[in-house]
């Protein structure tokens, strides 16, 4: 991955989705040809000053040697670029990766490249990204990052940009958007740790990510409810942001709970991850005094010491959902053909690890 442009605010990079070589260039093909290079430009261009015969040869080599005309050349005799923009929250987060992957794998040998955008989640930083597509003419954005709001979109849309959001806290605002059904996995994990004789739960949130966190928490209290268990206030947590750290001070706030929960339920896998190196160096042995379950199903997560039970996102599959949806949208408005809106939500499954296991005692400890 080749970064393609830096600064304090933002980062994009860049990627090409086709088999990547050091690029041949005219220079090359006349250095090898014992021509100059503005003969060589002529010929690959059918300018009738070169003889047809020089020219078929030049051609012939061209092709030998592997040579693609610039993308950008074409860019401007085309007016379309091949590249498609995407943003992310934090490209270093192992969830957007998955679902990244899944874009380049639709895109794959389609001459497209990408420019990931990670946004820090920071109002400032998504200006900055904005002007950098629509300077590099980007065709199309995926938006993954849940901050991004309508001004941003608009400022996307002006400059041509059709738009695919991803999980975005307010797809209401979008004509096309791809979710994850957070209710339905946060029902399945509550209900995997009810099964299992748990009663005092406790749910470490991230609120920064408003819609996620709002389904994702309303799973757990329909559960909850479902089993005549009213949900304790002092266990559920807005652990401010969705990474390590945050899993870390929330569970270090539990500690202090008596008495504590028997079961934790973390808003994505990252966070669990940091609460269970707490629970770790408290000596709290997971499961047999503390159960935990994180969602997301990142590929840390079965690498953890026990291995985390998680809800696994299709996280490959929305991002070729939206893929697909963009490429779409941008043939759309190619013809001057108006979309019709497109809401998609998709599930996942519960993945049980040995991170959970049945309470010890049916009564509370």
């Amino acid at each position: 991955m080749v970064d393609f442009a830096s600064g304090n605010c933002y980062n994009i990079y860049a990627h090409v989705c086709e088999k990547g070589f050091m690029a041949v260039t005219i220079k090359d093909i006349a250095k090898k040809a014992g021509v100059s290079h503005a003969t060589v430009s002529r010929a690959l261009n059918g300018n009738s000053a070169i003889p047809e015969s020089t020219a078929a040869g030049i051609r012939d080599l061209a092709q030998a040697m592997g040579y693609s005309p610039s993308a950008a050349a074409r860019g401007l005799k085309t007016n379309r670029s091949h590249v498609i923009g995407v943003i992310v929250s934090h490209i270093d987060n192992p969830y957007f990766g998955e679902i990244v992957q899944g874009i380049e794998d639709t895109l794959q040998g389609t001459g497209y490249s990408l420019f990931f955008a990670s946004s820090h989640m920071n109002l400032e930083n998504e200006k900055n990204i904005v002007h950098a597509f629509a300077a590099h003419r980007v065709e199309g954005v995926i938006i993954c990052s849940v901050t991004v709001g309508s001004q941003q979109a608009d400022a996307l849309r002006q400059n041509g940009m059709p738009i695919v959001v991803i999980n975005n806290q307010s797809p209401e605002r979008f004509s096309c958007s791809i979710a994850h059904d957070d209710l339905d996995g946060a029902r399945q994990v509550t209900r995997h740790l009810l099964s299992l004789g748990h009663k005092r739960i406790a749910y470490l949130g991230n609120e920064s990510a408003e819609r996620i966190n709002k389904e994702r928490l309303a799973g757990f209290r329909f559960e909850l409810k479902e089993a005549g268990i009213k949900a304790d206030p002092t266990l559920i947590l807005d652990c401010g942001g969705s990474e390590i750290e945050n899993g870390v001070a929330g569970m270090q706030k539990l500690l202090e709970c008596h008495p504590l929960p028997t079961a934790v339920f973390c808003f994505n896998d990252l966070m669990a991850i940091g609460a269970l190196s707490v629970m770790t160096e408290a000596g709290i042995n997971v499961p047999g005094q503390m159960s935990l379950a994180g969602f997301d199903n990142i590929e840390y997560s079965k690498y953890t010491q026990p291995p985390l039970t998680t809800f696994d996102q299709p996280k490959r599959a929305i991002g070729a959902e939206a893929a697909s949806l963009l490429m779409d949208r941008i043939q759309l408005a190619r013809n001057n053909e108006h979309p019709k809106p497109i809401t998609r939500n998709m599930r996942g499954n519960l993945l049980i690890r040995n991170s959970t296991a049945p309470l010890e005692s049916k009564e509370e400890r």
